[in-house]
């Protein structure tokens, strides 16, 4: 294999790929980028068995050939060479090394037979569906903040993407929920998606997937199948092996009767909430909402640290009452909420609250209460 390609390209690709690879691997091939030249393109291929990510680049080919080499030796040595700079690859059977140079400089790989890499089937899946790349961003933003990290409960640890038809309308839906608060985001269902089998898609997998996405240009094809995700845009695809669990019926959590309403400047409420919980106890993050007609009390008590109270205008006129929630996730939601007001809507003290993005009706929030 002998080829010449521009360093930026070269940076770009291996940037895309070497990230599904794993620090530390028991497997030795693991740690390597599948390289593939053939043409006018190198071609790059990084797996951890459970996700698999490709790309491709333009590149003037000598000698076509496949090899694999060090994933993130290789991407540091690319990052650290010249901008503007054409790198050479070239491995022979001659010396059992990839030599990597530029200018003056020159580094030689150990390699692993590219027989040896595992390609990952993409056997079952679906037609593409398309979907815009802007709308793909914005499930995945709403919503992957929630995502379990408790390894007990694996089918949380990812984000369910699924089709729903609701009053004859048929959406693609996004919901994340580790228990204690939940989140959903949907939009039209793009054309194909409806019938596709719903997927978790595995907390990783979403954070490489939102990664490409930067890259991806306008639309995103979309493969579906009970064992496996794709996502494929401008020559690269991620392919990952799904949760294989059932998400449970999130929809017995959302409330339907939630009527006593309350309107808070979105900004100022989460200055608030992060000022007074600065003495919360570290594990509940308890924060004490107390409502009345017009106005709403922060309290936080620590018996180590003192007490902390703020008050805030709100827009709100119904009983007075009050309920806690965990600091971290009210301000997990805020962060999510782009209307100047969040619309928060309450049932009982022990009853979970829903917000609402006033400008943004695809986008619903679940908070369960602290029982203090």
């Amino acid at each position: 294999m002998k080829l010449t390609i521009e360093r930026a390209a070269l940076l770009k690709a291996l940037g895309h790929v070497q990230s599904a690879v794993e620090r530390r691997n028991t497997i030795p091939i693991l740690s390597n980028v599948l390289l593939s030249a053939d043409r006018d393109r190198l071609s790059f291929s990084a797996t951890d068995l459970d996700m698999e990510i490709i790309d491709q680049a333009l590149a003037q080919v000598d000698q076509p050939g496949q090899i694999t080499a060090p994933a993130h030796t290789l991407y540091e040595i690319v990052r650290k060479l010249p901008d503007g700079s054409d790198v050479q690859l070239s491995f022979t059977g001659e010396d059992p090394r990839l030599t990597v140079a530029a200018g003056r400089s020159r580094f030689n790989l150990p390699v692993l037979p590219s027989g040896d890499f595992p390609v990952m089937s993409s056997d079952g899946l679906s037609g593409r569906i398309g979907v815009d790349v802007a709308d793909l961003i914005r499930l995945m933003d709403k919503t992957r903040f929630a995502i379990s990290t408790e390894e007990t409960r694996y089918y949380l640890n990812g984000l369910y993407l699924h089709t729903v038809v609701e009053d004859g309308v048929a959406k693609l839906r996004a919901v994340a929920t580790d228990g204690h608060r939940l989140a959903l985001a949907e939009m039209p269902a793009p054309e194909g998606a409806v019938g596709s089998p719903g997927v978790i898609v595995p907390r990783k997998t979403v954070g490489e997937a939102r990664r490409l996405l930067d890259d991806a240009g306008e639309q995103v094809d979309l493969q579906l199948s009970a064992q496996k995700v794709r996502f494929e845009f401008n020559g690269a695809a991620l392919t990952s092996k799904v949760i294989d669990g059932s998400f449970p019926d999130y929809s017995r959590v959302i409330p339907r009767d939630n009527n006593r309403v309350m309107l808070v400047d979105n900004k100022l409420f989460a200055q608030a909430v992060d000022r007074v919980a600065t003495i919360s106890a570290e594990k509940s993050r308890s924060v004490r909402m107390a409502m009345e007609p017009g106005r709403m009390v922060l309290t936080v008590r620590n018996m180590e640290a003192g007490q902390a109270v703020e008050e805030l205008e709100i827009d709100y006129d119904g009983e007075p009452f009050e309920l806690s929630f965990n600091a971290r996730y009210l301000l997990d939601v805020t962060d999510q909420v782009s209307a100047p007001q969040a619309e928060f809507r309450f049932g009982g003290p022990n009853d979970p609250a829903l917000v609402l993005d006033p400008t943004d009706a695809d986008v619903r929030y679940v908070l369960m209460p602290l029982r203090v």
